[in-house]
């Protein structure tokens, strides 16, 4: 006689009594096995292994058990599926009808021990599409009767359940006040009330180090308790529950908690938020325009025209020919530079001449008082330091560069006539990268030019490397950095660089192409040999 090896597959929603030393998963199995027992006369042997799959809801199939048993039954191990109800193994038709699939295509089948029919025939088949169907059906109907409770719950301001917030611990369908906790939440609203902005308190709060709600996983791993990023501070100063609320979607409900914020100044807070919002939607498109827009020349005389490209939800700016853009270039030759980092290294050289200038007498003003204006003047306003600039022109491997000294006077506060002719002009060398259809230039051929992002990414990912030969693990590095473990994974290449990589690097004389993002998107080999090699190619 045949053998038939049957496995038992046991299933609990909840996690409710799975402690105990007799549980559901008992029971089930212990039926199953009865049943198994009683069909000894057939051939039906059990299996030794269990598949019992505790606090795991049956809507869906990513389970650990079934997904073991599944791949036993392929691998011809199981012949049988037993199960003491069908719902135990789906309560979905649509995953049903994948199982069913993938039984017969592995030559099993299954039996339900509380449920007699034979899934053989067309009737049987019938059958069990219709106990499937208002299997299904109670299960949406109980999803439908939670989601109602819930928010029966909310209404009257009862704590529900979810990631509690920062300064609170849950009790008893509601939320108790944590002193330590609840400092931090204050302090971050004063701050706001100071500073305006959320950007500057974020800033702000990261040198005061305060941080996020330390919490553990379920898997008993600590997360969180790190210094709080814009969005985290945002979520803080806008959650209606430090004003002694709950919220249901859309709606807010009165809470039976204690409030860590009065509501009247949480409500003053939430207008500012929203004010500052909008004006930044609707600023005008006259504050993005490009500084050196009308200024910049190439060596045929052909001006560069600001132009964008968007990709995945991106802006990306560039300075382009005007030849390539109205089609009139032959050969397609052409500048097309990319904005940002143009105007970063300008004004970045700009500033440095006019401090060179102040130095060497070029500027005859107190230095103190012009160096101090100078600061002040590039500190606040960033880029808009190239509104000195004016005539741009790209030729013989350099960028001349004119100032407009009515400019630099304006800005600085000084005469016009204590500027001399010296100071109103400057040459800078640069080396050119092609990278695809944009040019690249690097002003300052000659001098070192630090990555100072690729330079932080190689010490963190030391930093991590140490960590992990220390015996820590990548989820507690992740969770007390506050980041990804697939991010943390991604980023440990660049703690294996070779070490003549890593000197260019420090050094600034690696490729410009060899950026972080570069290195994440095309990899390096693991051999410090190999990696040479590929910088010799770049």
């Amino acid at each position: 006689m045949r053998k038939t090896r049957c496995a038992i597959y046991t299933r609990k929603s909840s996690e409710e009594g799975l402690d105990q030393n007799f549980n559901s998963l008992d029971a089930q199995y212990e039926a199953c096995a009865a049943y198994i027992a009683s069909q000894r006369h057939e051939g039906w042997v059990l299996v030794k292994d269990r598949y019992d799959d505790g606090g795991i809801s049956g809507g869906h199939l990513d389970r650990p058990a079934l997904q073991q048993m599944m791949a036993d039954i392929d691998s011809g191990r199981i012949d049988r599926i037993v199960v003491y109800k069908i719902d135990r193994l789906t309560r979905s038709l649509t995953d049903f009808a994948k199982l069913v699939e993938t039984l017969d295509g592995a030559g099993a089948s299954f039996v339900s021990v509380t449920q007699s029919f034979n899934t053989a025939t067309s009737m049987g088949r019938l059958t069990l599409n219709v106990l499937l169907s208002f299997a299904q059906f109670e299960r949406e109907v109980t999803a439908e009767r939670i989601r109602d409770k819930i928010a029966a719950s909310k209404k009257k301001g009862l704590w529900m359940g979810g990631n509690v917030p920062l300064g609170y611990v849950a009790a008893d369908r509601t939320l108790c006040i944590v002193s330590k906790e609840a400092e931090t939440v204050r302090a971050l609203f004063d701050l706001y009330e100071q500073l305006g902005t959320v950007t500057s308190v974020t800033k702000e709060a990261a040198k005061l180090g305060l941080r996020s709600k330390r919490r553990i996983g379920r898997d008993g791993t600590p997360r969180g308790g790190s210094i709080m990023g814009r969005g985290q501070v945002h979520h803080v100063l806008s959650n209606p529950v430090y004003a002694g609320r709950i919220r249901h979607k859309e709606k807010v409900h009165e809470g039976q908690h204690a409030a860590i914020i009065d509501p009247d100044r949480f409500d003053a807070i939430q207008t500012r938020l929203k004010d500052r919002s909008a004006k930044l939607r609707n600023k005008p498109a006259a504050a993005h325009l490009s500084p050196l827009a009308g200024k910049i020349f190439d060596e045929t005389g052909d001006r560069l025209t600001p132009s964008h490209a968007c990709k995945g939800g991106k802006r990306y700016r560039y300075y382009v020919s005007r030849r390539l853009m109205t089609g009139a270039s032959d050969d397609g030759t052409g500048w097309r530079l990319p904005a940002d980092r143009l105007e970063r290294d300008l004004a970045s050289s700009v500033q440095k001449h006019l401090v060179e200038c102040i130095d060497r007498g070029d500027i005859a003003e107190s230095r103190v008082h012009v160096i101090g204006r100078l600061r002040a003047y590039t500190d606040a306003l960033g880029l808009q330091v190239l509104s000195i600039v004016g005539e741009t022109r790209l030729a013989d491997g350099a960028v001349a560069i004119d100032l407009d000294p009515g400019e630099i006077a304006r800005r600085l506060q000084i005469a016009r006539t204590s500027i001399s002719s010296e100071a109103l002009s400057l040459r800078l060398p640069f080396r050119q990268r092609r990278r695809g259809v944009e040019n690249r230039l690097v002003i300052g051929a000659g001098q070192p030019a630090r990555d100072d992002i690729l330079i932080s990414n190689i010490a963190r990912a030391s930093a991590w490397r140490e960590a992990l030969c220390m015996g820590e693990d990548l989820a507690t590095i992740a969770a007390r950095d506050g980041i990804a473990v697939n991010y943390l994974g991604a980023m440990l290449n660049f703690a294996f660089l070779s070490p003549k990589l890593v000197r260019l690097i420090l050094e600034g004389r690696q490729p410009p192409i060899l950026t972080t993002n570069w290195i994440r998107r095309h990899g390096l080999p693991a051999s410090w040999a190999e990696q040479d090699n590929i910088l010799a190619q770049l």
